[in-house]
């Protein structure tokens, strides 16, 4: 399945034992639709594309501006005014032309979200507010998705993810991302990335590690972060990793499930 060029392109994972030729061939089957093009998707997509995952779709609606620059690394200074899908399209195919990119130049809502979502094995939520996440979270319980869930903050940033449509060792249903965040943050009291700013580099790090989270994913090795929050402190430069279990009153997957369908997110 794999071509002379790709064998030669992909070699330091090949010869990884966790990897090998069926780990990368894989990656080459395998589909991630990353939601937004910005500080957390920028570096998730350049390493997903020179991992070799085999398509790549991306949804973001916005256009690159200056002030993205300091941390979105997938777009450049001639791209400013261009829509992001775009920039990011053009970096992906210069860095892996074995990659299919599909860039959908949309916002996420309530009523194309099971259609895109349902079109990928996996997805990655990059997203820089909370109304967003609730609906990629739901979503993809919805369509059956495995989601890798991150946040970024000023100086410190979060990691999970979440399989919440599937039942787990003990033959539970898995937490959703609604057992960790039950609520959204009353609207004023977490400032936006333009008022409190955001460290570029930790924006790095934390996409890259969603990168490795979901090639983890595709791949199979090693211990996921399901039922786990990793949690990253970039002024002590700590990591901790909290264990978060299923809420039985969660209104997904819980004991009384409520929600049906993506109608609680039409407004």
């Amino acid at each position: 399945m794999l071509s002379p060029d790709e064998l030669e392109r992909y070699a330091r994972h090949i010869v990884l034992r966790d990897v090998g030729g069926p780990g990368q061939a894989a990656l080459k089957r395998a589909s991630v639709l990353v939601i937004g093009a910005g500080g957390l998707g920028a570096p998730a997509l350049m390493y997903l594309a020179a991992a070799g995952v085999g398509t790549l779709g991306v949804v973001d609606d916005d256009v690159v501006s200056l002030s993205n620059l300091q941390r979105q690394v997938i777009h450049t200074t001639p791209d400013i005014g261009r829509h992001k899908v775009e920039s990011a399209a053009e970096r992906i195919a210069a860095l892996n032309p074995h990659v299919r990119f599909v860039g959908h130049a949309t916002w996420l809502n309530a009523d194309n979200a099971l259609s895109l979502i349902g079109d990928y094995d996996l997805v990655l939520d990059g997203s820089d507010n909370f109304s967003t996440r609730y609906l990629v979270s739901d979503a993809c319980f919805f369509a059956k998705r495995p989601l890798i869930s991150a946040a970024l903050g000023t100086f410190d940033g979060s990691l999970t993810t979440i399989r919440a449509h599937e039942t787990g060792e003990q033959g539970e249903f898995n937490p959703t991302y609604r057992c960790l965040f039950p609520e959204a943050p009353p609207p004023g009291t977490v400032p936006a990335c333009a008022e409190a700013g955001v460290m570029g580099a930790l924006a790095g790090v934390l996409g890259s590690m969603m990168a490795l989270e979901a090639i983890r994913e595709i791949v199979g090795f090693g211990d996921g972060l399901v039922g786990r929050l990793l949690m990253i402190d970039a002024r002590a430069m700590r990591f901790e990793t909290l264990r978060y279990s299923r809420d039985p009153a969660n209104p997904l997957n819980g004991d009384g499930p409520v929600f049906e369908d993506l109608s609680v997110h039409r407004s």
